[in-house]
């Protein structure tokens, strides 16, 4: 990277963590360039993705198995547990488990140009989500127009595009399909209940069993939204005392995963007491046990009483840390420091997530999104921003939900989205989240520990220039020589003694993995 005539680079050395100083000019700051970092798929296969996976005994089981390469490509698996088949085209695995327990199976992927292999682990038991959640939200790019032509085109997209070959696996509707009662738009009115108090959908969506039909068919998988009060942030019929109908209203249309929004629920809690905050989330996930089909629960509040601190208790796979990220077009940016970095570190959320619980910091909010004005704009992260964005959720193994327009996936979004070794990172089946280790001003060091005793290191520079960042070893919580390798760039780096340096963009990060040298 080149050093910039505008800036005047100061090197320093503060405690365990040096860093350069950056003392910008009054000259202002060039739009950056959308330079792709992530290389094209080989044309090999490669298997991507999630390398566990946990379903409940009887629940229907579906699951793609991920992969680059050539097309046609066909599929196997060794040791592939009774109850479930593998469509050999598509890679996609169905049916049920009847007995519990961990299944380690080998995925294989072949094309004319060879064959990939890669271990895998079915855990049949009561925790679903063992890593972190991917897939797409409508909300950031459709809110309140969303529609079920619209979701039929995400999962269409989410395969055409490759996402699916790199572990998404969700589509998820959020609010605005029920009835909204005193909407001007016919489109949105109609029997907010059947005859039993079971929920209908309105308008917009004519068939809720034909579009998950059509998004499993696709080998994804299907999501929905309410809140636990009597109507959504938007206005709509939700579930307050017509949560079990609802619930079985789902599990009859095929939903896999429900956001419950904390919204109007406001005006039937008696107060902000934790129990007040936790009692609609227990009721629901006590409801969503009893169903014979798994669904994710992700709760929505904010981070409201410490969510992160009881959210596993109360029956959540992940919940919400903070505001919305996105609540405002132009205040995403300074969301994203403030909600993603600053929230995380000052209450140590590390302590609180793992394997079917995590921390979640809200959508990646990349590409075309609502402006919130009726129409759609690029995100108004810049692109170093953006890098920063996807490896802050990866090194705190946050859900990876995209909520841009999925149709619309330029070449530079779809790198971030693509990344198969950063995704490994968010997806490392040890499900141990990365934590701050060091910061001095507007410099700061991140780190993850891996199932193969390597180390993601992130180097984060939220300052206004180029910067030159160094991690120590007494920080990192290693010894010795360490091998590097760049992970957007896909990159050896060589062996480090005891320190990693790296020159950082403003607003951005050098992302790495490091191990060993001896391993």
């Amino acid at each position: 990277m080149k050093r910039t005539s505008c800036l005047l680079i100061l090197t320093l050395a503060v405690g365990a963590l040096a860093f350069a100083a950056i003392v910008p000019l009054a000259a202002p700051l060039a739009a950056e360039e959308k330079i792709i970092l992530t290389p094209k798929p080989a044309p090999e296969p490669r298997i991507n993705g999630a390398r566990i996976f946990g379903v409940r005994p009887g629940s229907p089981f579906l699951f793609t198995i991920p992969a680059t390469g050539e097309r046609p490509m066909t599929f196997a698996v060794e040791g592939l547990p009774d109850g479930l088949t593998l469509d050999t085209a598509t890679g996609q695995i169905t049916g049920t488990l009847a007995v519990r327990g961990e299944f380690p199976v080998t995925f294989k992927a072949t094309n004319s140009l060879g064959t990939a292999e890669r271990g895998f682990k079915i855990v049949c038991g009561d925790t679903l989500a063992l890593t972190p959640h991917m897939g797409w939200n409508s909300w950031y790019v459709w809110e309140n127009h969303v529609t079920d032509a619209i979701m039929r085109a995400a999962a269409d997209a989410m395969v055409s595009s490759g996402m699916i070959d790199h572990g998404y696996q969700y589509v998820n509707i959020d609010d605005c399909w029920s009835v909204r009662p005193d909407a001007k738009d016919p489109s949105l009115l109609g029997e907010a209940r059947d005859a039993k108090g079971m929920i209908n959908s309105n308008g917009r969506f004519p068939d809720m069993k034909g579009l998950t039909d059509h998004i499993h068919a696709n080998g994804l998988k299907a999501g929905i939204y309410t809140s636990p009060g009597p109507y959504t942030c938007a206005g709509h019929v939700s579930a307050w005392q017509h949560e079990e109908q609802d619930v079985r209203r789902f599990v009859e249309w095929g939903y896999d995963f429900l956001k419950y929004d904390w919204c109007s629920y406001n005006g039937v809690a008696k107060d902000q007491s934790v129990g007040e905050l936790q009692k609609p989330y227990r009721l629901v996930s006590a409801i969503l046990a009893k169903q014979p089909r798994d669904i994710v629960l992700n709760l929505c509040q904010y981070g409201m009483g410490n969510v992160w601190e009881w959210g596993a208790e109360v029956g959540g796979n992940s919940w919400r840390t903070a505001g919305d990220l996105g609540g405002s077009f132009e205040g995403i940016p300074a969301a994203l420091f403030r909600d993603g970095f600053d929230v995380y570190s000052k209450n140590e959320l590390h302590r609180y997530a793992g394997p079917g619980r995590w921390n979640d910091p809200d959508y990646l909010l990349l590409g075309y999104l609502s402006d919130w004005k009726g129409g759609t704009a690029m995100t108004p992260l810049t692109p170093n921003e953006q890098y920063a964005h996807v490896s802050l959720w990866a090194l705190v193994a946050a859900p990876l939900i995209f909520s841009g327009d999925i149709t619309r996936l330029d070449d530079f979004t779809l790198g971030l989205l693509t990344n198969d070794e950063v995704i490994d990172v968010d997806q490392d089946p040890l499900g141990k989240p990365g934590k701050r280790v060091a910061k001095n001003g507007d410099f700061e060091v991140w780190v993850r520990e891996l199932e193969d005793g390597s180390k993601a290191v992130g180097l984060f520079n939220r300052g206004e220039g180029l910067a030159e960042v160094t991690a120590l070893w007494a920080d990192i919580g290693v010894q010795g020589g360490q091998r590097a390798r760049d992970l957007w760039r896909q990159k050896d780096l060589g062996v480090h003694k005891d320190s990693f340096t790296a020159y950082v963009a403003r607003h951005g990060v050098v992302m790495v993995r490091m191990w060993s040298e001896d391993r």
